[in-house]
């Protein structure tokens, strides 16, 4: 549910951002189709692991965790490397990239656990 608050904040703080601020439309545009791509991307991660833990399968939890590596750049690119970053980005992102750290180690855990 975070990711879902995370990404609407997100194109709120594009409007906002989009309207009052010197944003290069190249620029912009670069952003909101990573945005999309991170929706994406999210998407798949959230079903491979649920599928994974519901089926208890090592195989599906193991996509998810590699789908994982690129949701995390994804974080990392609007938490510092976007043209302008707001504060309440950087702490949205910062939040995220918690959370995908806990899900890492938790994935690592459940896959241990189901490919004993």
């Amino acid at each position: 549910w975070y990711f879902a608050a995370f990404y609407l904040a997100e194109i709120l703080m594009f409007i906002y951002k989009g309207i009052l601020l010197p944003y290069p439309s190249d620029n912009l545009v670069l952003d909101v189709v990573l945005l999309l791509l991170f929706l994406g991307l999210e998407t798949l991660r959230i079903f491979y692991g649920w599928k994974g833990n519901l089926c208890e399968r090592s195989l599906s939890s193991c996509m998810s965790l590699s789908i994982l590596l690129p949701c995390a750049a994804l974080a990392v690119y609007y938490l510092l490397l976007q043209t302008f970053v707001l504060r309440l980005e950087f702490i949205l992102s910062s939040i995220l990239l918690c959370f995908y750290s806990l899900e890492f180690l938790l994935g690592v855990i459940s896959i241990s656990t189901f490919s004993r």
